[in-house]
């Protein structure tokens, strides 16, 4: 006998849901505990008196550790399922929350973060894979504009949330926040989320890209955290050494861990990961630059200063699932290209910051530009999702993960020559307020012509519809 088919209709609509929960909650919790964490590390260096050298690894070792597992999780999920993977990363990242909130040392401390970052980069480069597997593409971008929000709610609620945990319940407190949210991400994940998803079951890792991805990242990244140190500069050039062996290797072997061929023969997937790399490295250093001159040159109060800059995080929240939901209808490329100009403007203008800055300008500034990424981010997500098969989607996501996080590290790179050339190793005092703010405005110079650059990769990536049907690499579904 033919199930009922309403009974059809309902089953396909509740696994949506729960794929929709634990992706949001996922992508939530990786932006909430990097951003509550930074808030929180003077309490952690006044309970173990550590250095701000190895202060800074306490932050460092999450990126490092999700930046090398990204794109081998994304194989490795397509290979061996991935809601498999997505369930270990959930429970690698709860249970090494937990246990970090009882460190007894900083090295312990940096350990568990270690671990944390493993089981975000599992989660991370699944939840996306998952997502684009369930939804189909008349529904999908919706889907991941909600997605894309949880991110941007995570980097906004986790300084506000991260400083009033830590002021009155303890640094600890923010880690245990988190282990209900992963907890019960894991219950929903095995007791809803049915089937399994590994389109490329069958074919073999490729240990040998594994490895010289891994340490092609390790050097990139930790170089450019280092820099203008001398051997930051040399760890840089081993790092892309490595990845152009890697490059080399990965189109010579039968089952590659990356498909390097998707970046010459899929002109939507390169350019709109491109794209992203340009975004995210033009945008990344905003806070940052902002926070230092509204504390600096507008003597505001930490939390002051960080209330104003919630202004871009909770337009980018409010409007990306907007902006998603027109990217089922509209050319994502249309979408994304207006998103990235209109963030080039608000850098252009920022470029012009001085003493007397009305506060109205900054906050106005910072919504356009907020308004500008949520509507490149989900459009364009939803392009690099929708330009590759099936089998493909693992690596997908950890593109797009590994983009976001490369341009992030390029962005702070950048604003750390450019500061080294400008105040050198001098304190920020008054006496060199007027050399700082002139590093601040090269900096925002730099990024506004970067993004409209980048306007280039958005706009020319070619249709993901053909003659508005299903993007290429895709079937109806459902």
């Amino acid at each position: 006998m033919n199930p009922n088919p309403e009974t059809r209709r309902r089953k396909p609509a509740s696994q949506e849901r729960a794929a929709l929960y634990v992706a949001t909650v996922s992508s939530f919790m990786g932006p909430f505990m990097i951003s509550a964490v930074n808030v929180a590390l003077p309490a952690i260096q006044k309970d173990f008196d550590a250095s701000a050298v190895v202060l800074g690894w306490i932050a460092n070792a999450f990126l490092l550790a999700v930046a090398v597992t990204l794109v081998p999780a994304g194989k490795i999920a397509d290979i061996h399922g991935r809601k498999k993977i997505f369930t270990t990363g959930l429970v690698l990242y709860t249970l090494s929350s937990f246990f970090a909130a009882f460190s007894t040392s900083v090295g312990m401390l940096i350990l568990f973060r270690i671990f944390q970052g493993l089981g975000t980069a599992l989660f991370v480069t699944t939840g996306m894979a998952i997502l684009t597997s369930i939804f189909p593409p008349q529904r999908r971008g919706r889907a991941i504009g909600i997605y894309v929000a949880a991110v941007y709610a995570g980097l906004s609620m986790g300084p506000f949330t991260g400083g009033l945990l830590t002021q009155h319940l303890g640094w600890r407190s923010l880690f245990i926040a988190v282990v209900p949210f992963g907890g019960a991400s894991v219950v929903v994940t095995l007791a809803l989320l049915k089937g399994e998803w590994a389109d490329a079951r069958g074919e073999k890792l490729d240990l040998i890209g594994c490895i010289l991805y891994g340490f092609s990242i390790l050097a990139l990244v930790y170089g450019a955290t280092t820099l203008p140190a001398i051997w930051a500069i040399g760890l840089l050039c081993i790092g892309l050494i490595l990845l152009f062996f890697f490059v080399r290797h990965e189109l010579h072997t039968p089952y590659p861990v990356f498909e390097v061929r998707l970046f010459v023969q899929n002109k939507v997937f390169a350019f709109s990961s491109l794209a992203a790399l340009i975004h995210y490295s033009a945008t990344f250093g905003i806070t940052f630059l902002l926070s230092l001159y509204l504390q600096y040159i507008k003597g505001m109060t930490p939390q002051a200063a960080g209330t104003l800059l919630v202004a871009q995080p909770v337009v980018m929240a409010i409007f990306s699932p907007v902006a998603g939901r027109q990217s089922d209808r509209v050319e994502p490329r249309i979408l994304a290209s207006i998103g990235m100009a209109l963030t080039a403007a608000g850098l252009f203008l920022f470029a012009f910051l001085h003493p007397e800055t009305e506060t109205i300008f900054i906050v106005g500034t910072l919504a356009g530009i907020g308004f500008g990424f949520a509507l490149f981010s989900s459009p364009n997500m939803s392009a690099i999702m929708g330009a590759v098969e099936k089998r493909l989607f693992g690596i997908a996501s950890g593109a797009v993960a590994t983009m976001r996080l490369l341009g992030q590290m390029a962005s702070m790179a950048a604003v750390i020559v450019v500061f080294s050339l400008f105040i050198g190793k001098e304190a920020i005092t008054p006496e060199h307020y007027p050399r700082f703010l002139k590093a601040v405005r090269v900096c925002f110079s730099l990024f506004s012509a970067l993004c409209t650059a980048g306007i280039f990769f958005s706009f020319f990536r070619g249709k993901l519809r053909k003659n508005g049907g299903s993007p290429p690499g895709t079937t109806p579904e459902h």
